[in-house]
């Protein structure tokens, strides 16, 4: 990361030391963005440092901006601005992936607090960029063609609702239809705030997201016709703070979130199957809605439920208060299909067993998936299974972080039974 940062500094001093300093690109940031675009036509190029394509257009920018310094016909700077550095100004322009190249005229209009550039998507080269610069800002076109932009193609052409001899252009193809989802700040909350969600987080110029495109794609044309399950992406170039809410700290990070709760993190392998078996995995509880609840629980959390021979009890949203309202209550909030939870099933009996004998202890576990528990584990703030919690005459004292062994959870209950000592 370090070499590459400094290979841009490198080139970018170059061109300043080569007897141009004001021919050199000028840097950009949320301080000066707004007075040198209202003052002049400026070019920006919005990049991250680390980004190979921004790497590799650098030499071709830092020569723009020498063969546009000073020309009195369709005169206008050449900028750039670190999206590392000045994210928040990258987000109000809608940069979604590096570079971005934009071109803001003088005086260019405000639309929700951010000024309205002509996006450049044709090739780059110096020949298309003083093509786009010239078509746009010459005399011939009188900057009237606020709208318009090099087409994908980048053989100079330009694009928009109308060509400049009024004939109308073909209208664009249409959005494909498609079962995946693309949340945006807008939507994302209400979305997720109901039913099971799997969620993709990325960036666009993240080449493991990329890789991974089709295979969501596929993923959500799989679980299409499923009532309550949904695959869905969010681009976190463009709402962060959603992504920051959900403590995504890579791309693409894939997340099961239940009725508006982050539930798991993804860790697994990324082939359609593999995903395909970890969503029918954590789904497996939807039957649940349907009364098959109780005998779900029993026959993951194990037969001794079913017997009715386990010491774990099994609390519900009518008893919960009045069970943990006396003495050191350690509770389990699960659900069924969760594969911690399963692991963690025989030892809670075992660590259930060790305390049978003791007054005023109690092992205990709540289903979260069962109606009416819903409620509760929501006031209980539980936001992920399995959770651990430990209440003391009805107050809640403390959740366990530690290891999930028979030998640690035991002495985490010891360890708070007022004046007992850590052996039985």
């Amino acid at each position: 990361m370090r070499c590459r940062i400094g290979l841009w500094t490198l080139l970018l001093l170059a061109v300043a030391a080569s007897g141009h300093p004001d021919s050199s690109s000028i840097q950009l940031t949320k301080e000066n963005f707004q007075s040198e675009v209202d003052g002049d036509n400026v070019f920006v190029m919005f990049y991250a440092p680390w980004c190979d394509y921004c790497k590799k257009l650098a030499p071709t920018w830092a020569q723009l901006a020498e063969t546009r310094h000073g020309e009195s016909f369709g005169a206008v700077k050449i900028g750039r601005v670190d999206c590392t550095t000045d994210g928040e100004l990258c987000t109000q322009q809608e940069v979604s992936g590096y570079p971005t190249l934009k071109l803001f005229k003088k005086g260019s209009f405000v639309s929700d607090g951010a000024l309205v550039g002509i996006k450049y998507r044709g090739a780059r080269d110096l020949e298309q960029f003083n093509a786009f610069l010239n078509e746009q800002l010459g005399s011939g076109s009188n900057g009237l063609l606020t709208d318009a932009v090099v087409d994908d193609h980048g053989d100079g052409g330009v694009g928009g609702s109308e060509a400049e001899d009024g004939e109308e252009l073909p209208p664009p193809p249409p959005t494909p239809d498609t079962p995946l989802v693309e949340l945006t700040e807008d939507t994302f909350a209400k979305h997720i705030s109901t039913g099971k969600h799997f969620v993709k987080f990325y960036a666009p110029w993240c080449g493991h997201c990329t890789k991974l495109a089709p295979t969501w794609e596929e993923l959500a044309n799989t679980f299409e016709h499923e009532r309550d399950i949904r695959v869905s992406k969010i681009d976190c170039t463009r709402f962060r703070p959603i992504c920051t809410d959900f403590e995504v700290k890579g791309y693409p990070t894939l997340l099961w979130i239940e009725d508006g709760k982050k539930i798991e993190k993804y860790t697994g392998p990324r082939t359609h199957d593999d995903l395909k078996r970890y969503v029918t995995q954590m789904a497996g509880a939807a039957g649940l809605q349907d009364g098959a609840a109780d005998h779900t629980a029993a026959s993951v959390e194990g037969a001794p439920d079913k017997d009715n021979t386990s010491v774990v009890v099994q609390l519900s949203e009518r008893d919960f208060a009045n069970a943990i309202a006396k003495g050191v209550t350690a509770v389990k909030f699960y659900a069924p299909w969760c594969g911690h939870c399963m692991r963690l099933a025989p030892t809670w009996e075992q660590l259930a067993e060790k305390f049978a004998a003791r007054d005023g202890v109690r092992i205990a576990k709540v289903d979260c998936t069962v109606d009416g528990n819903k409620e509760l584990c929501g006031e209980q703030e539980v936001n992920g299974y399995p959770t651990v919690f430990l209440y003391r005459d009805g107050e809640k004292i403390t959740e366990y972080y530690g290891h999930r062994s028979l030998e640690d959870l035991h002495a985490f209950v010891v360890q708070h039974l007022t004046g007992q000592h850590d052996e039985l």
